[in-house]
C-alpha cells in the first residue's frame, strides 16, 4: 500500500522532528491524556535551539518542565486553563492565561485568531487503510493539526482507538515519532463523607433515560454510585472517566433513550485509568468529536432530558457562580461549564447541576458568599444558574428573585456560617431570612 511508504519516509527521532520548530513558533499540544510525553520531553531537551516558542493548551497533565524559571526565554505558555504544573507560572507571570470557551478554542486557530504553526499530537498506529485515530483527545486536537502549518505525530499502539470523527490520515503528517508510550493515567479518586452526600443529591435530580454530562473527581463518582438503580440513561459530555464504565457494565447507562445520537455515548475527550482506555478501544458505542461540536450549547440542547453537572469554587446570594479563580489567581479555566449549563437549559426537560462541598480552606471559609472575592472571575452568569448542590441540600434557583435565591442558598450553606451569611443578607436586601 502506498501509504506505507510515505509512513516509512517521515519517520524521524523525536529530537529531529521538533528540530522543524522554529523560534517564534506557535506550538499546540494535544490535550490532556493526549499530550504527547516524548515530543514534549524533546522540545524541552533542546530548548536552547528556540526563543520565544509559544506553547498552548488546555488541561496539562505532563510535568510541565517549559514553564520553569530557567526556560523563560525559551518558552512562553499560552495556557487555556491552568492547572497543577502551570498555575506558578501563571501568577508569576511566565505564562498567561486566555480566557475561551472550551466550544470556541477551534474557532480561535480557524480563524486565525491564534494561527498555529506546529501541531503535536499523540494518535495510534495507522490501520490498513493509513488512517490514525486520535484517540483519547480529538477536542481542539484534532482542530488543532488541521490547522496547522507543520503536524508532528506520536504514534504508540497503546492510544486506543475511538470512532466518530477522530482519524488523521498518514499523508496528513509531516513528521512521525514511534514511540511506546501510554495516555496519561489517573486513577479514581478517594471519596469523602461529603462527596457521597453531594452525589446522592445530585442522583436524586437524575431520572431514568435522562442524557447526562458529567466530568471528572470525586462528585461525579460519588454520583455514579447512586445511580445503579436508574434505568436507560445516556451520555454527551465532553469527557467521562471510569465511573461510567462501571454503568454501562451493570447496563445502567445504555443510551436507548436518547433522541439525538442514539445507542452512542458522545464525548470530545477522556481521562481515566488503563480500565477506561481498554474500554474506549475498538468500541463502537462511544463516538468522538472535536469539542465545537460535542460542546456546542445549540447540539447539546438536542438532547432532550440533558442534565449536566459541574462544579464551582464558590457562589454569591445572587446566583454569580466562580469555578475558574481565586480571588484574581488562575485556578484552572471556563472549559466546557457554561457550554453545557446553556445546553442543558435549552434542552427539553433538560437540568443544569453545580455542585462543591460547602467550605473551602478546611472548613475556615464559605464558599457560599454575600458576594464574590474582589478579582474573582464569574464563570457561569446569574441568569443561566439552575440547581446548586452542597452536602447540606439543593437550591433551585431557576426563576427565583435574588431575595429567593439568597435565602435558598443560605440553607444549604455550611451551618457555621449561616449566622453571618444571614446578617449579611439583611444588610444588603433589608429582609429577615
Amino acid at each position: 500500500m502506498q501509504w506505507m511508504d510515505d509512513y516509512k519516509k517521515k519517520v524521524v527521532t523525536a529530537d529531529e522532528a521538533v528540530r522543524h520548530i522554529k523560534s517564534g513558533d506557535r506550538v499546540v499540544f494535544g490535550h490532556a491524556a493526549g499530550e504527547p510525553k516524548v515530543l514534549v520531553e524533546a522540545l524541552v531537551r533542546n530548548a536552547s535551539l528556540y526563543k520565544n516558542v509559544e506553547i498552548v493548551h488546555m488541561v496539562a497533565l505532563g510535568k510541565g518542565e517549559y514553564c520553569n524559571p530557567e526556560y523563560v526565554e525559551n518558552f512562553t505558555h499560552n495556557a487555556l486553563f491552568a492547572g497543577a504544573s502551570t498555575r506558578k507560572a501563571i501568577a508569576e507571570g511566565r505564562a498567561i492565561f486566555t480566557p475561551c470557551h472550551f466550544s470556541r478554542i477551534p474557532s480561535l486557530f480557524k480563524d486565525k485568531v491564534l494561527p498555529v504553526d506546529v501541531a503535536l499530537i499523540m494518535v495510534s498506529t495507522p490501520d490498513e487503510h493509513g488512517y490514525c485515530s486520535y484517540g483519547v483527545s480529538v477536542d481542539y486536537t484534532k482542530p488543532a493539526a488541521e490547522c496547522a502549518k507543520i503536524v508532528i505525530a506520536e504514534v504508540t499502539p497503546n492510544m486506543p482507538r475511538t470512532y466518530g470523527d477522530s482519524f488523521i490520515h498518514v499523508s496528513e503528517i509531516d513528521y512521525i515519532v514511534e514511540s511506546d508510550s501510554t495516555p496519561a493515567l489517573l486513577n479514581p479518586p478517594t471519596l469523602t463523607e461529603t462527596d457521597e452526600k453531594i452525589g446522592k443529591y445530585i442522583a436524586e435530580l437524575i431520572n431514568d433515560g435522562d442524557c447526562l454530562q458529567l466530568g471528572i473527581g470525586a462528585v461525579p463518582d460519588a454520583i455514579l454510585n447512586f445511580l445503579t438503580d436508574k434505568k436507560n440513561l445516556g451520555i454527551h459530555s465532553e469527557m467521562f472517566s471510569d465511573g461510567v464504565v462501571t454503568l454501562v457494565e451493570k447496563g445502567v447507562i445504555n443510551c436507548s433513550k436518547k433522541n439525538f445520537h442514539p445507542g452512542k455515548m458522545v464525548v470530545t475527550f477522556l481521562m481515566g485509568s488503563e480500565r477506561l482506555y481498554k474500554f474506549a478501544n475498538n468500541n463502537p458505542m462511544i463516538e468522538m468529536y472535536p469539542v465545537d461540536y460535542v460542546n456546542n450549547p445549540s447540539v447539546i440542547a438536542q438532547n432532550d432530558n440533558m442534565v449536566s453537572v459541574n462544579s464551582a469554587l464558590q457562589v454569591d446570594f445572587t446566583g454569580q457562580v466562580v469555578s475558574d479563580t481565586i480571588g484574581y489567581k488562575q485556578y484552572s479555566g471556563t472549559g466546557g461549564q457554561l457550554d453545557f449549563v446553556r445546553g442543558a437549559s435549552w434542552s427539553k426537560n433538560g437540568r443544569s447541576i453545580l455542585a462543591f462541598s460547602s467550605t473551602a480552606a478546611g472548613g475556615k471559609l464559605s464558599r457560599i458568599v454575600a458576594h464574590i472575592d474582589e478579582g474573582a472571575s464569574v464563570t457561569t452568569p446569574r441568569a443561566d444558574t439552575h440547581f446548586i448542590v452542597t452536602e447540606y441540600g439543593v437550591a433551585d434557583l431557576r426563576g427565583k428573585s435574588v431575595v429567593e435565591r439568597g435565602k435558598s442558598l443560605i440553607k444549604i450553606a455550611h451551618p457555621d456560617f449561616r449566622e453571618e451569611l444571614s446578617r449579611q443578607f439583611f444588610e444588603i436586601y433589608k429582609r429577615a431570612i
